[in-house]
């Protein structure tokens, strides 16, 4: 018996441009029609303003977000002096807290139209590095976040070994985010398994944390699952001299060497790649994952994405750190910067930047998803034209007006996550933020009256 079909009905949706009373039609949690120019049948649910596919959040720490806002205010200081403070952050976080602070903010994803989210996990262990009972208890914590909150996730598994390039070991709350070796890495991420709303992916942190032989592991482990495959790269000029100096290639050249750049590896940042690296990346025809928001307020920089995208890099989008979870702000930011950094405008087209933030960031996570058709999966969000943010805007650049705040729906599936405006299954996600920020990094301090 043929399941029974739901129908959505979209004043507008995007379907590679703005159409009108577009009807899609969801059976089970895939989409099985979608037909432009039609009116309401009776039984559909309404949508207002502009329907789009669901965004994909490609690279994010879940616990990164109790750093927003507190850190800040320091003067001077750089990515290496913030990287510290997040490793104290890391390093009193018990499984519980953990979880909570990452309901919150898969919550406030969801809130933000973001439908998937690529989970860069590397805070395996317990303090000291002592693995707990269940080795995948972090991770499974994060899943069962995701679940809470209504989001597909691919939980990035990150292989972590070393201090550096020249091959330090781990110490202090580096010690949670290491496996004795990449193959018991492997061994470990083995016993996660797979389930609904969920895939498995593989990262190798950096070429600082992972040698050549585990980064050639873990690309092996990948590509014989089919998995996707996910690294920093380039983040920090340092980065790239230190890897120069060890081993007289740049980052780039090194994955490539390991065999770890190919279709499926997703290259997060890229922000000093040379313009040798931006060719190799883009004929190894994978992602570059951009996350402007984190970039600037880490002081990383300004990544060349004209160029990686001309070399025939995908790119899509993440929140990294959480300064914001906005993927409006991300998607714009990528034009925006590289109007700051070359004086000129119009490096990236509207719909190319949608591209980025749905259907290649979906791809990026092993995802069918990121555009309204049929046989993809039924992810999309309605968006408010009528805001004081989006009021006046064409719909064919509301990404350059648009912001999260002005998602109102959310379908996750083919079914409701969000309705107008509310989190159907969290309620106040800002109050579970507040409780679950101030348990993780303590209640925020208020400066003496002047």
């Amino acid at each position: 018996m043929a399941e029974a079909r739901t129908a959505w009905h979209a004043e507008l949706a995007w379907l590679g441009e703005p159409r009108e009373r577009v009807l899609i039609e969801v059976e089970g949690d895939h989409i099985a029609a979608v037909t432009a120019g039609a009116e309401a049948p009776e039984r559909a649910i309404k949508l207002a303003g502009l329907v789009l596919p669901g965004f994909a959040n490609v690279h994010s720490h879940a616990f990164q977000r109790a750093l927003r806002g507190r850190v800040e205010a320091a003067s001077g200081g750089d990515f290496w002096g913030w990287r510290e403070l997040m490793y104290r952050l890391a390093g009193g976080l018990d499984p519980e807290t953990f979880q909570e602070l990452a309901v919150a903010v898969y919550g406030e994803m969801a809130l933000a139209g973001i439908t998937a989210v690529g989970e860069f996990h590397y805070l395996h262990h317990a303090p000291g590095g002592t693995p707990y009972p269940d080795p995948n208890l972090m991770s499974r914590r994060l899943l069962e976040a995701a679940r809470k909150a209504g989001i597909r996730i691919t939980l990035l598994d990150a292989c972590y070994l070393r201090g550096g390039l020249d091959g330090r070991p781990l110490a202090g709350p580096q010690q949670r985010f290491g496996d004795a070796s990449a193959e018991a890495w492997a061994e470990r991420v083995n016993a996660l398994g797979e389930g609904p709303g969920m895939r498995l992916g593989a990262a190798v942190h950096s070429v600082r944390a992972v040698d050549e032989a585990g980064i050639r592991l873990v690309a092996g482990w990948a590509e014989g699952r089919g998995a996707p495959l996910h690294v920093h790269l380039s983040e920090q000029p340092s980065e790239n001299a230190d890897c120069l100096q060890a081993t007289g290639l740049t980052p780039a050249r090194l994955l490539e060497r390991a065999g770890a750049l190919g279709p499926g590896t997703t290259a997060v940042h890229a922000t000093h790649a040379s313009f040798d690296d931006i060719r190799l990346l883009g004929s190894a025809g994978g992602s570059v994952c951009l996350c402007p928001t984190t970039e600037r307020a880490l002081a990383d920089g300004i990544g060349p994405a004209r160029l990686l995208a001309a070399a025939g890099s995908r790119l899509c989008l993440g929140t990294d750190s959480h300064a914001s979870i906005d993927v409006f702000e991300e998607a714009r930011a990528v034009e925006l910067d590289e109007r700051l950094a070359s004086g000129k405008r119009g490096h990236h087209e509207p719909a190319r930047l949608l591209e980025a933030a749905t259907v290649n960031g979906m791809r990026a996570l092993g995802w069918e998803a990121g555009s309204l058709e049929p046989g993809m999966l039924a992810d999309f969000i309605a968006v408010d034209l009528g805001s004081v943010r989006t009021a006046g805007a064409s719909a064919a650049q509301i990404v350059f007006a648009a912001g999260a705040a002005d998602v109102t729906d959310v379908v996750v599936g083919g079914k409701a996550v969000v309705s107008e405006g509310r989190h159907l299954e969290l309620g106040d996600v800002g109050g579970l933020l507040r409780s679950a920020v101030s348990r993780a990094a303590g209640p925020p301090s208020i400066p003496p009256p002047t």
